[in-house]
């Protein structure tokens, strides 16, 4: 059944045996890559071979890229379609229904869930593709089909932008593939109500990635006055409110998110203890400083500062900075959370800068908690990239 496909080599020094144990790529200068190789389409099926010429599975090529392959099936016989994509959407949806009560959740991890590159995220009647390797943007009406006949979403987007997509060679690319959006859809969580814009907002337009890390922190911050800092549609700030929070301020650089924000206060009943102030996250916390500003609950939860491993270093400096400005505004005995997306940082690295900013800030504290993502985020155990969140909850002495 698969003799019509292609197939590929691993070359004689390459390490057969973390393929065979899980790891799903294959770097380029592992691959034999000949003019056979190299004349493949981005995205082409293809059977993987060892350099015994035993077969390891099925894999999608992408030449142009620096992970030539992604394993998809270890069954060298699948036949990779829209049947075969429906049964991998149909075992993560499994996980979520019995996850959440609601349809509002990360439906695709990538490689995790077994779909490499794929990023969905369900919005109720909705979903939002992110198809951030070649192989799903060139089957990406398969795969919106597949989508819609597993879940009976109406409304699907493609959102084709973002860094990893460049590294595959793709073009940005977003597009209403099926139904139609006309507004923010709210989406219900840890009792607050976010505005999740699916098309103009960030990534998918929510981050559903943080759930869990938001309702502990709204045990922290059930009293008193809270900062949300890098608030994106007031994440931690809207959730601190449902908790019982004095009052909430929001903090972003984004007009368009700060008004999500407000609309989700007003949509859930918070609007009177909710306010935003527009402008770049270090420069607000020097000047909250200078304004002798004081709150019992500080959250940063910044982007990426190390995306990759040459930006680390100065993404662990940017962390220091930011803990070191915002210990400073965590009343005695209040908590400051910090948070990184980055996967090139560890938590050893990422805790320690965090450690050494609060220390610069003047403070000292307890490490009380570390969270990741939630369940609808699972890591692949054998791929380190897949565990990429962290936050840090921290109870600061006077």
């Amino acid at each position: 059944m698969t003799a019509a496909l292609p197939v590929v080599r691993l070359r004689p020094k390459a390490e057969a045996r973390a393929i065979r144990h899980g790891f799903p790529w294959v770097y380029a200068d592992e691959l034999v890559t000949d003019r056979r190789t190299q004349s493949l389409i981005p995205g082409a099926i293809a059977v993987l071979e060892d350099a015994e010429r035993r077969p390891l599975g099925v894999v999608t090529v992408n030449p142009k890229s620096k992970i030539i392959a992604r394993m998809l099936d270890r069954d060298p016989d699948a036949v990779i379609g829209r049947d075969w994509i429906a049964g991998r959407i149909a075992r993560a949806m499994a996980l979520r229904e019995r996850l959440y009560d609601a349809p509002f959740y990360r439906l695709v991890h990538a490689e995790a869930d077994g779909l490499p590159g794929i990023i969905i995220d369900r919005f109720g009647d909705a979903a939002v593709i992110q198809p951030n390797a070649a192989w799903a943007d060139a089957m990406i009406g398969d795969l919106a089909g597949a989508l819609a006949e597993v879940t009976g979403v109406t409304t699907i987007i493609k959102n084709g932008t973002g860094r990893a997509r460049g590294l595959e060679g793709l073009e940005e690319d977003t597009a209403i593939l099926s139904g139609a959006l006309s507004a923010p859809i709210p989406v219900p969580m840890n009792g607050a109500t976010y505005m999740a814009d699916l098309i103009g907002g960030q990534k998918t337009g929510l981050f559903f990635d943080q759930r869990d890390n938001h309702a502990f922190a709204a045990r922290l911050g059930r009293v008193g006055r809270m900062l949300d800092v890098f608030s994106h549609v007031g994440g931690f700030a809207l959730a601190a409110l449902a908790g019982g929070a004095e009052s909430a301020l929001a903090v972003d650089a984004s007009a368009p998110a700060l008004d999500l924000a407000g609309q989700g206060a007003e949509a859930a009943g918070f609007r009177a203890r909710f306010t935003t102030r527009k402008g770049d996250a270090f420069a607000v916390m020097e000047a909250l400083a200078g304004e002798g500003a004081s709150f019992d609950l500080v959250v940063c939860d910044p982007p990426a500062f190390a995306p990759a491993k040459p930006a680390l270093q100065a993404g662990l400096r940017a962390y220091e900075r930011v803990a070191r400005l915002a210990a400073p505004l965590v009343a005695p005995g209040g908590y400051l959370v910090l948070c990184s997306c980055s996967h090139a940082a560890d938590l050893a690295q990422f805790r320690n800068a965090s450690a050494r900013g609060i220390g610069r800030g003047g403070r000292r504290g307890q490490l009380l908690h570390t969270g990741f993502a939630g369940p609808d985020h699972p890591q692949l155990p054998q791929l380190a990239e897949s565990g990429y969140l962290k936050a840090l909850f921290f109870r600061l002495d006077g």
